[in-house]
């Protein structure tokens, strides 16, 4: 059971405190409602970009990093499509140092020449390096749009295009700036040895006169129902042939989420798997394969995904691959593997939350999704999970009609 204390400041800035007298460690967790499925769609790639330029300094500290780290501190930040989360973890007598760090960015954001110009930079880089000029690099380029027809998530959090930061505008990263990062869009989770009394007041020193601003309405193009099997293939130099099975699968919020989450581990078992043992075992099809689950607040994408073993076809694949998953639709799990299948879920949940800034991180999560109390609730949800369950997911999940398939063939094949 993972406790907490829960305010609210009249800026409208969430906060949640954890207490941990066991550590000498204090983390600083900020939370942020935007991600990539909140660009436009004309000018992407912006909240990992802002991901960038939130280190370059605000109006008062023009040098983020070089007082954290004084302090005996670090700290870093990750981007998807859904939310964009920064965090810093120091010595708990120095916590007050990254709430002046992080209160004063999110105050007054230094918005100078030099640091969008060094930041597009960086991005347009990380851009060809990562996507474009690496094997499989571009993969999602390709997969998301096949997936999604009007949701947002059809761009990565990279953005459409290099295009759109090349010709990102000062105007256009002040508005997104005033848009998304003020109090009433962020949650602050501080994590550590203190008292509920010393964090309302710290927080209340260094936040408590940053205006406030309502929380923008959030007005996404809902994506239909897809009923058709949409396929692409694709020649790349790489190693080896490469495919992508997407299956459009449940929102986080949602029970059918859980429900994909261990049908994943079941599917994509190793060693003893189904798909492991005919695809790769018993015909020599594949050299690895593999089903995960995109952790989307909307509507995600179970996938499988694999390569080929050299001088295999995609024909043979498809029809093999098909095959195994329609045993999941019509073979119920057995006792002992669903038990295998929960306890996998609670130790992996378990090891997680042994690290303070996991802790910090996840109670962000949960009160975004609506009551950061749900991070206790997850066991029992996954306990309740049945045999039946899994196999009705599956019948409605494994359908060509809700996939996307993604080959990458091998120009050296």
């Amino acid at each position: 059971m993972i406790t907490f204390h829960r305010f609210t400041l009249p800026n409208g800035l969430k906060v949640i405190f954890h207490q941990d007298k066991t550590t000498p460690m204090a983390v600083v967790n900020t939370l942020y409602d935007v991600g990539a499925r909140d660009e436009d769609p004309n000018h992407t790639g912006f909240a990992h970009l802002f991901e960038h330029l939130m280190f370059g300094g605000s109006v008062n500290i023009p040098d983020f990093d070089a007082p954290l780290q004084r302090a005996g501190g670090e700290s870093n930040a990750f981007t998807s499509n859904d939310i964009t989360n920064y965090y810093d973890v120091l010595p708990s007598q120095n916590i007050e140092t990254a709430l002046w760090l992080e209160s004063d960015r999110m105050l007054s954001l230094a918005f100078s020449d030099k640091s969008l110009e060094v930041q597009r930079s960086v991005v347009i880089e990380e851009f060809k390096q990562r996507y474009l000029n690496q094997p499989y690099g571009d993969v999602w380029l390709e997969l998301r749009p096949l997936a999604y027809q009007v949701h947002p998530y059809q761009w990565a959090t990279i953005g459409k295009e290099i295009s759109h930061i090349e010709q990102a505008t000062m105007d256009d990263v002040r508005s997104f700036f005033g848009s998304h990062y003020h109090p009433g869009n962020a949650i602050l989770t501080i994590a550590g040895n203190y008292e509920n009394n010393q964090i309302e007041d710290l927080v209340s020193k260094w936040y408590g006169n940053i205006p406030g601003k309502k929380k923008g309405a959030r007005i996404l193009m809902q994506e239909p129902p897809q009923n058709e099997y949409r396929t692409l293939t694709l020649k790349r130099n790489v190693p080896a042939s490469a495919f992508y099975y997407a299956f459009k699968m449940s929102e986080r919020k949602s029970e059918g989420y859980y429900i994909a989450d261990l049908l994943s581990d079941e599917v994509g078992k190793d060693k003893s798997g189904k798909l492991y043992l005919s695809l790769k075992k018993d015909k020599a099809l594949v050299h690895e394969i593999n089903a995960y689950i995109l952790g989307s607040l909307d509507e995600g994408l179970f996938i499988v995904s694999g390569k080929l073993m050299p001088g295999k076809t995609f024909e043979a694949l498809d029809a093999a691959l098909w095959e195994v998953l329609e045993t999941f639709k019509t073979t119920l799990i057995s006792t002992p593997d669903l038990n295998r299948l929960r306890m996998k879920a609670k130790t992996s949940k378990a090891f997680q939350e042994q690290g303070l800034l996991n802790r910090a991180m996840n109670l962000s999560f949960f009160e975004l999704l609506g009551d950061a109390h749900g991070i206790n609730e997850e066991e029992a949800i996954y306990n309740a999970i049945e045999a039946c369950h899994l196999q009705d997911y599956a019948k409605s999940l494994f359908n060509p009609s809700n996939c996307s398939r993604l080959f990458i063939e091998s120009e050296t094949n």
